[in-house]
């Protein structure tokens, strides 16, 4: 039975009885499909990671924060791990769209400081940081894990740089992947090795810098081009 329906009987499988013979209604409807079981169960695998940790998050344990009956998970998510990630992937792609403010240096500020904010500061944040601990013990969700949030991220982090191609503030021939890597890399260094802070301050020293130097050019072209 889906969330709010005022209809109730044994064939809707809405209610399980308990020991104390209460009746506990789940949110997923008969086909254990309705999308307030699946919002349900992915807050409720967020809000367990974060009070128990990654070692501390069962099928179980997000089960009875949903409010869903564990056959309900299993129809869309194999593992805790599944969950988890299609979690992250909606609080990222919820979070992240970088805004085109007509200027480099506005467009640099801004989402370095809301990607660490959000990497460093945020519930999705730490669910990301799980997963990519997870990652480092079990290659094939490694793979899963680059190609359906690490490569997308990568094209979001280009955006900036490609609107100020469009504007003529940039190269055409810059080398956008090593400039991403100049840009970011030093922040997911501090949030996942170091621990060290990644305010504002610091974001804006990584545009500052990244502005003063010169971009970098292709790989060809700065091997000198054909003789």
């Amino acid at each position: 039975m889906e969330r709010g329906s005022a209809s109730a009987g044994p064939a809707t499988g809405a209610e399980t009885a308990t020991g104390s013979g209460t009746a506990v209604r789940h949110h997923g409807n008969r086909h254990g499909r309705s999308e307030a079981a699946r919002m349900a169960v992915l807050e409720a695998a967020d809000d367990l990671l974060v009070e128990k940790g990654f070692a501390g998050v069962t099928i179980e344990g997000i089960a009875a924060g949903a409010g869903v009956a564990k056959q309900t998970i299993y129809r869309w998510w194999n593992t805790k791990t599944d969950i988890l990630l299609d979690a992250f992937l909606q609080d990222a792609a919820e979070a992240f769209t970088p805004a085109d403010h007509g200027d480099l240096a506005a467009d640099l500020r801004d989402h370095l400081g809301r990607l660490a904010d959000f990497l460093a500061g945020s519930d999705a944040g730490a669910v990301f940081r799980a997963l990519l601990g997870h990652a480092q013990h079990d290659p094939a969700f490694a793979a899963v894990l680059r190609a359906r949030y690490l490569d997308e991220q990568r094209r979001r982090d280009r955006l900036p740089l490609e609107n100020a191609i469009a504007r003529g503030e940039l190269s055409a021939g810059l080398d956008l992947a090593f400039e991403v890597d100049r840009l970011v890399g030093p922040l997911y260094h501090r949030v996942l090795v170091t621990g060290d802070p990644v305010d504002r301050a610091f974001t804006d020293r990584l545009v500052d810098d990244f502005l003063r130097r010169p971009p970098h050019p292709p790989a060809s072209a700065a091997g000198g081009g054909t003789p």
